[in-house]
């Protein structure tokens, strides 16, 4: 196991493994707010990116944005189990903590589309919490994701076993990750979009308290976290 400490930027550490250039084909599956893609984008010219998402809400957010925050950028709505792309059209396919959010019935579904989708010798990175950590304690609490997380981890294995992948690298890094208080914690981890959660005064209070006994309070008034990350990078063969 190779391990990087502390990473606060994620794109400076995947152009430490790959030829990133000017020109690049990329698509991202579940891309959220797709800030790293869009970091990407404007720091090689000439790239253009598919960005999938399948929450509705989250990809009415992005197209309030102005037009100039996606150049070089497509939003679609759609799932990492059907997408709409041609056979081998990106050299790089991310998956930013997202493949755990596939339904799990549909997993190996997902990773032989993007394999379809990525040119010969493309790469899949993918990025994804591990269950483990000082967060992961509070987050438990109203979202277990040790089932998902595990499941996400063995598809990959299942794809490498069954060939047309072989794995380029595997790493661990840690991630710092910091909330103003506990509303803000709650706006972005627990009454977010994609998820319909419903906690009942008890558990809200046992989660704040954790939440507060937990988090590092730093001089600049915010609680500090570190969340353990694990970055499998495959190469379509």
């Amino acid at each position: 196991m190779c391990t990087d400490h502390l990473i606060r930027n994620e794109l400076d550490l995947l152009a430490q493994w790959l030829p990133l250039e000017r020109g690049l084909t990329v698509i991202e599956l579940g891309c959220g707010k797709a800030d790293l893609l869009r970091a990407l984008v404007g720091r090689y010219p000439g790239s253009r990116a598919l960005a999938l998402e399948v929450d509705s809400r989250q990809m009415a957010k992005n197209r309030a944005l102005p037009p100039q925050e996606w150049q070089g950028i497509e939003l679609v709505e759609a799932g990492a189990q059907a997408i709409p792309a041609h056979d081998a059209s990106f050299d790089l396919a991310l998956m930013l903590k997202s493949l755990h959010h596939v339904p799990l019935e549909l997993l190996d579904t997902a990773l032989a589309e993007v394999r379809r989708v990525l040119k010969p010798g493309g790469r899949l990175y993918v990025s994804e919490p591990v269950f483990d950590g000082l967060a992961n304690e509070v987050i438990r609490l109203f979202n277990d994701e040790g089932l998902v997380r595990r499941e996400a981890y063995q598809a990959l294995m299942r794809a490498l076993a069954a060939g047309g992948w072989e794995m380029v690298a595997e790493r661990f890094f840690e991630m710092p990750t910091r909330y103003r208080d506990f509303e803000d914690f709650a706006a972005r981890m627990i009454d977010v979009t994609f998820a319909e959660r419903r906690l009942d005064d008890d558990i809200r209070a046992e989660v704040q308290a954790r939440f507060e006994r937990l988090g590092r309070l730093g001089e600049d008034g915010y609680r500090h976290f570190t969340r353990p990350m694990r970055i499998n990078l495959l190469r379509r063969v």
